[in-house]
């Protein structure tokens, strides 16, 4: 760790004495950072997926009900479009 700040917080004694079991005193700010890390790396993910959950499905997006219908969205979405409308130095 490059930065670090000291902090305090308040534990119940009998999971400091877990920790301390499974780790040491000496040992416990590098094991309750790292548990905090996985906590919040999982946190990240909930979040995310929650996230992904209010995004519309690809059923609900019209003309891209399967890979032939995206295809065909894609090939009328160029045939529709107006060459003078692209940048003429292409």
């Amino acid at each position: 760790m490059t930065h670090v700040v000291r902090t305090h917080f308040i534990a119940p004694k009998a999971l400091i004495k877990e920790v301390d079991r499974f780790v040491g005193p000496r040992r416990r700010s590098e094991f309750i950072s790292a548990a905090v890390t996985e906590k919040l790396a999982r946190e990240n993910r909930i979040r995310a997926v929650r996230h992904a959950l209010t995004l519309p499905a690809v059923r609900d997006v019209p003309g891209w009900e399967t890979p032939e219908a995206v295809s065909k969205w894609v090939r009328d979405l160029r045939a529709d479009s107006d060459p003078k409308d692209l940048p003429q130095d292409v």
